[in-house]
Order: structure tokens, then C-alpha cells, then sequence
């Protein structure tokens, strides 16, 4: 992989990855008269759930839905400054426009919010960057190929990498936001890298859990967790180092899990060989989402990788999962999802396995 790095004009970083080594010198500049980004984020901590709220209200103004021919994530061309200044990229990072979290956020915050000093204050101290897959417009993920897909896996350990080491970040969570009813703004292929200066409520949740069965069986839970779904009724896909299946207790409509079968915490932490096997069985999953339906279906792919501070507890894997029950609906968060966290799910976890099991395309 070569990585060329530059910088947009309005001192963002943007960084070309290129699986050929004949591939052109990523020389083109930015011809925009950007202003300099300034961002004002602020976390604040919720004395109650014990959990930080990232509050970034500048992000208003970002853009929205832009038709395909203004789309800022497609390649330059004359007259029509981009992004990406080059005419055509194979996979580029850059720093997004409108972060929730910078690393040269302002730092002059309170302790406190204003009337509760047990909120506390601190300034959103974090990197958001934009993984843009191709420069094809029209080319969803699974659609990519074996060696884009890969480029992208290593893409991702690479900037796990990079992105850990940064002195106050926590963890770092790469994921895509797919389709319009996901809530992407953007519909080029693409997809975000986001590093916390906190670890998450998700992450958080299954280390209590990890470590409650820890102290209770003297097992991994983890472990347990891979070899009771590898066996059963659930796996839609599987090859020799990874397992795709939908999980017992699946909160979404069409949710699947992707595990690893050697315990690694990150990314960067897979073999040449594991990154092969997960681009093997990750399209082949995506696939079958996306003809399901009549319609390709909106999904959400989540790395979940370890915290800083936990990297022997945790077991990488990726949650891949879908608002859409039903062709032409929904499943939205209702009174109990949303107001109490309880979910109530439209679907049974073994008919969606057998039922993706089944789609061919």
C-alpha cells in the first residue's frame, strides 16, 4: 500500500492509498478558497448514565444531499473543485470539514456546564475523518471487488494505528453510514473514522460483561460467545478465519456480526491472510443485504475495536445491521427503544439467517 500525504487548502490533511505502485504521483492542489476551520465542540458528561455527549452544534451547516454532479466526494474536474483534488483516487482520508471532534479544538471551556457542576465540561478533543472507498459515484461497498475491499481493510488498520497513538485518544471506531434512511447526507461511497477521547457506552457495556463472566466462570465470554454461534442456526457466511451469523438476542431488523476466529483486539492486529478471509465473507454478507428487497437495504456497518485501555479483554469484531423489517418499512425507535433503551425487535434472529442465507444474486 503507498500512502501520499497532502493538504487541502484550508490546512486539512488528505492522504492517498494506492495498491499500485504505478499508480500516478497525487500531486493536484487544492484550488478553493477555503476559510480555516474552526471547531467548537464541547463533551458533556451525564451525571446519571455516566456516559459523555459530544455537543457540536456547528455542524449545521454541513452539506446536505447535494445532487450527483455537486457531490464534493467524486474527483475534481475543471471548473469543478472537489474534496479530492486529484481527477481519480482509489481510496482517500481526509480530515472532515465539519468534525464533531478536532484536534485543535478550542480548548477555553468551564469545568462545568452552567448550573450543574456535576456535568462536567471538557473541549471535544478528538479526529473525525472521511474514508472515501472509490471514485466511482454509483459503486456501493459491495460492489468494490476482493482488491478494493482489501486496500479499504488495510486502509482502516492503518489509520487505527496512527489514530491510537495520538496522546488522549481512547478508541477508534471506523464505520459506514449507508442509504438515505440511515441518515447519510452524503451518498457517494464512503464512510468515517471517528477517535474518542472517551470509550464508548457500547464498548463500555461489554467489558462490565466480559468481566462479570470472567469473574464467574473463569471463561472468555467472548470466546464462548464465537463458539456457540459458529455451531449454530444463525451463520449466514463463514470460512476458516471468520464467522458471519446473526446474533441471539439481534436488536435490528437484519443484524449480523462478524467475528474473527483467532481473538485479535484491532485491526491492525489481523494477518494478511485474516484480511482475505474478511473480504471474502464481509461482500459476500453485503450482498446479501443488499438484495434482500427490491430495494437495495440502508445499513449501518460498525467496527467494534478495543479501547486503549482494554486491548486484552476484547475480541474485534464488526456489527452489520438494518432499520429496514419489511420492503417499503422501517423499523423505528419507538417509546420503549428510544425512551427506556429496551428494544422490542420486528423479527426473528433464526428466520433472518435462513432468509439471507437464501438470497442469490
Amino acid at each position: 500500500m503507498i500512502r501520499s500525504t497532502r493538504q487541502l487548502s484550508d490546512g486539512r490533511e488528505i492522504l492517498y492509498f494506492d495498491d499500485d505502485r504505478n499508480a500516478p504521483a497525487r500531486e493536484a492542489t487544492d484550488t478553493r478558497d477555503l476559510p480555516a476551520v474552526t471547531t467548537r465542540s464541547e463533551l458533556r458528561f451525564d451525571p446519571l448514565l455516566g456516559e459523555w455527549v459530544v455537543v457540536a452544534a456547528h455542524r449545521q451547516t454541513r452539506t446536505f444531499l447535494p445532487p450527483a454532479d455537486q457531490c464534493p466526494l467524486c474527483p475534481s474536474r475543471p471548473g469543478r473543485p472537489s474534496e479530492i483534488p486529484e481527477s481519480d483516487y482509489q481510496v482517500v482520508v481526509f480530515e472532515n470539514r465539519f468534525p464533531s471532534l478536532a484536534l485543535d479544538v478550542v480548548r477555553d471551556v468551564p469545568p462545568a456546564v452552567p448550573g450543574n457542576p456535576l456535568a462536567e465540561l471538557r473541549p471535544g478533543f478528538g479526529r473525525c475523518e472521511v474514508v472515501c472507498f472509490t471514485s466511482d459515484h454509483d459503486r456501493d461497498f459491495f460492489q468494490l471487488g476482493r482488491d478494493r475491499a482489501r486496500l479499504v481493510v488495510d486502509v482502516w488498520a492503518e489509520r487505527t494505528a496512527e489514530l491510537s497513538a495520538i496522546d488522549g485518544v481512547q478508541q477508534v471506531f471506523c464505520f459506514e453510514n449507508h442509504g438515505e434512511e440511515i441518515g447519510v447526507t452524503l451518498s457517494h461511497p464512503h464512510g468515517q473514522i471517528y477517535a474518542y477521547p472517551f470509550v464508548t457506552p457500547r464498548v463500555a457495556t461489554v467489558l462490565g460483561s466480559v468481566r462479570r463472566h470472567r469473574e464467574a466462570t473463569g471463561g472468555d465470554l467472548f470466546a464462548d460467545v464465537v463458539a456457540a454461534e459458529r455451531s449454530g442456526p444463525r451463520v449466514v457466511a463463514d470460512n476458516e478465519h471468520w464467522t458471519a451469523f446473526v446474533p441471539a438476542a439481534a436488536r435490528w431488523p437484519y443484524e449480523v456480526q462478524l467475528f474473527p476466529t483467532r481473538k485479535v483486539p484491532d485491526l491492525p492486529a489481523l494477518t494478511g491472510e485474516e484480511r482475505d478471509a474478511f473480504v471474502e465473507v464481509y461482500l459476500d454478507v453485503l450482498g446479501r443485504f443488499a438484495h434482500r428487497f427490491d430495494t437495495r437495504m440502508p445499513y449501518i456497518a460498525s467496527w467494534n475495536q478495543a479501547p486503549a485501555q482494554a486491548r486484552e479483554d476484547w475480541w474485534l469484531h464488526l456489527q452489520l445491521f438494518s432499520f429496514r423489517r419489511a420492503p417499503g418499512k422501517l423499523k423505528y425507535l419507538a417509546g420503549s427503544e428510544s425512551g427506556m433503551g429496551a428494544f422490542v425487535t420486528d423479527t426473528n434472529p433464526e428466520d433472518v439467517a435462513e432468509q439471507l442465507r437464501a438470497v442469490t444474486w
